[in-house]
């Protein structure tokens, strides 16, 4: 190694890190053409309506809708005595003076990032789905998509050697963040308990309740949980989610709850939100994102929102990271939410119809699924669905693929000589628990119908070829 390099090495914090899943499974979707039900997208366009709200924004001429949005004051210091005047902001960026403060006691006043419109209707939304007021100024804060609101969430709260439990199978970019930030992540999977008679569902994963006391201590900060889960599909109960509270409460613990699949929840489960459980709401942080809720994951956009006093460790990272989104992405989201929020709940509402819509297709694919000898397990919320293939092993050859895992081996062959792309679930495991998941496969059913008739026709064609 030269000297340059030496010198030059990653930092000790992201030593060991390695190019994502994402990036290796993309690109051999580009080299092979396998039909893709990997990666969490739709392959058709979101409604119409929505389309047209970012059409519309991009052609106004009103020149502030396309330069940086609200920005804040993290700390004003003033002599006794002093001023300082308030600026309200309307949703084009336009102020006005509202009130002059002496600050004679008041050594700071702080007004969070986020465009004024998209803000206020976040306020308006989850005011209403959590039943306390979210101050639109105070607590909430809008992201570079979820990913973003993580990312400032994890490491504005975990310091070097704070403990933070996330519960097995998660979203890959948990481990890494705690780990950057300097945290100790503490792992705990959900297992499938035994079933018979009947195909399982992700209600049928389950976590060991002592196991899970037993990761609670002095040392521990945060515990993170996703409901619905991905790539699972699990929807915690109010009797789950009600203990890791309980827990939380015991130990003074942060709950950062990723929500981001909130709308994507089957009939008879319900999505319960973490921060609506009593004395709650004053250590939860909740993260959604536009790009689930709307199907424009390219739109980046996301946000948390949780009381003031936890919003200013979140803020001090995204200000010196992404500092403000992107302005007219924002007011496009704003203005889908308030078209949403005339008709929530009702059978015309987007999120109403988006989960129905997935509910027949999520059947469709657990069918095909099952009949190719594979077994599914149900989702009760989201869009990915994980399947058991080690029924099928013995007409499987991986001698062709290298890598550790099975499930690695298993998709790569499938991609290369099936034509199917699904993602090897062992991504979402801490090493000492990949093993739990080695025999599945994760595949992604928020596709067009044609869509998943093909996967079948491909998967039904294999079966027949293998016997």
């Amino acid at each position: 190694m030269s000297e340059v390099d030496e010198k030059f090495v990653i930092p000790l914090k992201y030593a060991g890190s390695e190019p994502s899943v994402w990036t290796e499974y993309i690109q051999m979707a580009i080299d092979y053409k396998p039909l893709n039900l990997g990666q969490g997208f739709p392959d058709y366009p979101p409604p119409k309506y929505i389309m047209d709200t970012l059409a519309k924004v991009s052609n106004e001429s009103d020149y502030m809708l396309h330069q940086y949005t609200r920005g804040f004051v993290s700390k004003v210091l003033t002599n006794p005595g002093s001023s300082i005047l308030l600026l309200e902001f309307d949703m084009l960026n336009r102020y006005s003076i509202i009130t002059i403060f002496n600050l004679n006691s008041i050594d700071f006043l702080q007004t969070f990032q986020g465009h004024p419109r998209l803000v206020r209707a976040l306020s308006k939304l989850y005011s209403k789905l959590i039943g306390r007021e979210i101050n639109e100024k105070t607590e909430i804060l809008t992201t570079s998509g979820a990913y973003e609101a993580l990312f400032s969430t994890i490491s504005g709260h975990t310091d070097v050697g704070d403990e933070v439990i996330i519960i097995e199978p998660f979203f890959d970019c948990y481990e890494a963040m705690v780990k950057y930030a300097g945290g100790v992540p503490r792992f705990i999977p959900l297992r499938l308990k035994a079933v018979s008679g009947r195909i399982p569902t992700s209600e049928d994963w389950v976590l060991d309740k002592e196991e899970l006391k037993s990761l609670f201590n002095k040392k521990t900060k945060i515990i993170i949980l996703n409901t619905p889960n991905n790539p699972l599909g699990k929807v915690y109960s109010l009797e789950e989610l009600t203990f890791i509270a309980d827990l939380c409460k015991k130990w003074n613990v942060l709950c950062i709850s990723d929500e981001v699949y909130e709308w994507l929840v089957y009939k008879p489960h319900k999505h319960i939100r973490m921060a609506t459980l009593p004395d709650m709401w004053k250590r939860t942080v909740t993260i959604g994102s536009a790009g689930k809720t709307f199907s424009v994951t390219g739109w980046k956009v996301g946000w948390a929102y949780c009381p003031e006093n936890l919003m200013r460790n979140i803020q001090m990272v995204h200000q010196n990271t992404v500092y403000t989104g992107v302005t007219p992405i924002q007011e496009a989201v704003a203005i889908a939410f308030e078209t949403e929020m005339d008709r929530l709940g009702k059978e015309d509402c987007f999120f109403v119809s988006l989960a129905k819509d997935l509910e027949s297709k999520r059947d469709y694919m657990a069918n095909v699924l099952s009949e190719v000898g594979m077994k599914p397990t149900i989702p009760d919320g989201g869009y990915f669905m994980l399947a058991d293939w080690s029924a099928l092993e013995s007409k499987v050859d991986v001698s062709s693929e290298s890598d550790q895992y099975k499930d690695y081996r298993f998709t790569k062959w499938m991609t290369k000589k099936v034509g199917l792309q699904g993602i090897p679930p062992t991504v979402f495991y801490s090493t000492p628990n990949k093993h739990l998941a080695e025999n599945f496969v994760r595949f992604c059913f928020i596709k067009k119908h044609e869509t998943l008739k093909q996967a079948e026709d491909i998967l039904k064609r294999w079966k027949t070829t293998e016997n």
